[in-house]
């Protein structure tokens, strides 16, 4: 579904992202890990077309789309969460999923969508008039996982879902994404700092240092590879 050939990006002098490749199947969880500054988020923002690209190729469903408008990346079916939540703090939780909605022309199914966003997370049905700066971290991540969901995507970029959340919280959210990817065969490209989790629910990652991919496999077998077990799992 997604394929990176080479990429490159840079901010200023910095070359943040130094010729990566990877690839993203339909209906997979695929996973980035690596330490703060290795470019995990960067490649998101490059997919998402937020920051330009410098180098290399970006392919979604076999089209190239490097460097094209956001606003495009998101009509044609890419939404990313990305890491602070950065929800709409004065907006109510029903006015940010209309956010997520509007590009949409389908209004048909809207109630729909919002049944099933409620089924998945009950708690923004209890808060939907709530404006989303009231709600705890958690709810927020909620929040933001459903505003990108109404905007109908086939693959979703999630950034940081964990990042200070309480842990009760996480496991349950990352429960969802789980849900989300099986229910509704919405791929997912996720970038997480708790490198444990990221590979409990993937099918692939990569690891990426500098700028680099350095290592990549199967899940699980990077959960059991020394160097990640003792670089990214906290083991010595």
């Amino acid at each position: 579904m997604l394929r990176i050939e080479n990429l490159k990006v840079n901010y200023g002098a910095i070359n943040a992202i130094k010729g990566i490749s990877l690839n993203v199947p339909e209906k997979s969880i695929i996973t980035l890990i690596g330490a703060n500054g290795a470019g995990k988020t960067t490649t998101l923002r490059a997919v998402s077309s937020v920051i330009k690209v410098y180098g290399g190729k970006i392919f979604y469903e076999d089209k190239d789309i490097t460097n094209i408008p956001a606003h495009k990346v998101v009509e044609m079916g890419i939404s990313q969460v990305p890491e602070g939540r950065l929800i709409f703090s004065n907006l109510t939780v029903k006015e940010n999923l209309d956010m997520g909605a509007y590009i949409r022309n389908d209004k048909h199914n809207f109630q729909e969508d919002l049944d099933f966003i409620f089924q998945i997370f009950p708690r923004l049905k209890e808060r939907i008039k709530q404006p989303g700066g009231t709600l705890s971290g958690g709810e927020q991540q909620m929040l933001a996982i459903s505003r990108a969901l109404m905007s109908k995507p086939r693959l979703l970029l999630l950034d940081e879902p964990s990042l200070g959340i309480a842990p009760l919280l996480v496991k349950t959210i990352f429960e969802k994404i789980v849900e989300i990817n099986k229910r509704l065969g919405v791929t997912i490209l996720l970038v997480e700092q708790n490198a444990h989790l990221a590979l409990s629910i993937a099918n692939y990652g990569y690891v990426l240092e500098t700028g680099n991919v350095i290592l990549e496999g199967p899940a699980k077998e990077l959960e059991s590879n020394p160097q990640v077990r003792k670089a990214y799992l906290g083991e010595t």
